[in-house]
C-alpha cells in the first residue's frame, strides 16, 4: 500500500444470497458482515489473496441471515473480535451460536471507534432489523461508505456520508421486476416500504445528492436476484447520474458487484 493510498477494498458478495465486505488499511484488516458460509468466504478472501485468520475483526450491520451466516463460524475458528449494537447481539446470538466473551464487542450507533490507523463511524438506517446500521470508514483524510439494507435514505444519513471517495450503494430492485414478480404481495410491500430496500431509481436518486468532487467510485450492491438484473441496475445508476450532469465515466466510475465472485481489489 503506498502513502497515498487510505484502503484496499474487495467487496466479497453482495447480493439477496449474502454479502461480505473486506477492507484494509496498513495496520487494519476488517470484514462488514459475513452472510455466507465461512467455507464460501474464506474461498472468497483467498480469490483476492487474503485469509480470515489475517481479520482482525468482524463488523455486523443487523442481524438477517444473509449478513450473519458465517460470523459465528469464522470467529470460532479464527478468534476473531466481533462488533455490533447490542440490540443487533440480541437478535443475533441464537443464530451465530456460541462466541467467546472476549471476543463479543459492542459497537454502538452514531459512534466512532478507533481501530488501528482507522477510525470506523457507525449510522442507523430505515430497515426491518432491531436496530440496523452500516459504517463509513475514515483514514488520510479519505472515505469509504458502506450503505445497503435502508427503505429510504434520511437527510442525516446523507449529510453524513456526503461526498466520499467511494461508495457501496445499494440497488436492490428495478420497481417493475418487483411488482410483476411471483413474490406474495406481503413480501413486496415489505421491500416496497420505508423500512425495505432502496430500488435502483431511489439509490440513483441518492446518490445525485451525496458526490461530491471526492467522489470517485460507485459499487452497485444488494441486487435481489428475483427482481433485479446487473445491466438494469448499472444503466439505471449512469442515466440518472449523467440526466443530473455528472461526468460518470471520467469524473466518477460505476461499478458491478457480484453475489459469488469478490470483486477486484481496489484502492481508495
Amino acid at each position: 500500500m503506498n502513502s497515498q493510498e487510505a484502503f484496499k477494498v474487495s467487496i466479497l458478495a453482495s447480493g439477496s444470497s449474502g454479502n461480505s465486505l473486506y477492507i484494509e488499511s496498513e495496520k487494519q484488516k476488517i470484514l462488514v458482515d459475513a452472510g455466507l458460509s465461512g467455507k464460501k468466504i474464506t474461498s472468497l478472501m483467498n480469490e483476492v489473496g487474503r485469509s480470515p485468520a489475517e481479520l482482525d475483526a468482524i463488523l455486523v450491520t443487523h442481524e438477517h441471515t444473509d449478513h450473519i451466516h458465517g460470523v459465528g463460524v469464522l470467529s470460532r475458528k479464527h478468534g476473531i473480535d466481533v462488533y455490533a449494537n447490542e440490540k443487533t447481539w440480541e437478535a443475533m446470538t441464537k443464530n451465530v451460536g456460541n462466541i467467546d466473551p472476549e471476543h463479543k464487542r459492542i459497537f454502538e450507533r452514531g459512534k466512532t471507534l478507533t481501530f488501528g490507523d482507522m477510525d470506523i463511524e457507525s449510522f442507523g438506517v430505515s430497515h426491518d432489523a432491531a436496530d440496523p446500521q452500516f459504517y463509513q470508514f475514515h483514514r488520510n483524510n479519505k472515505r469509504f461508505v458502506v450503505l445497503t439494507d435502508t427503505g429510504y435514505c434520511s437527510d442525516r444519513i446523507k449529510g453524513t456520508v456526503k461526498d466520499a471517495d467511494a461508495y457501496l450503494m445499494e440497488s436492490n430492485h428495478d420497481l417493475s421486476m418487483l411488482r410483476m414478480g411471483k413474490y406474495p404481495w406481503s413480501l413486496k410491500q415489505r421491500i416496497l416500504g420505508d423500512k425495505g430496500h432502496l430500488s435502483n431509481e431511489d439509490g440513483a436518486l441518492v446518490m445525485t445528492e451525496l458526490i461530491g468532487n471526492n467522489t470517485k467510485r460507485i459499487y452497485l450492491g444488494h441486487l435481489s436476484r428475483e427482481n433485479n438484473i446487473k445491466e438494469l441496475a448499472h444503466m439505471t445508476m449512469e442515466h440518472t447520474l449523467r440526466e443530473h450532469d455528472f461526468g460518470v465515466g471520467h469524473d466518477l466510475m460505476v461499478y458491478d458487484t457480484d453475489p459469488d465472485i469478490a470483486s477486484a481489489m481496489f484502492a481508495i
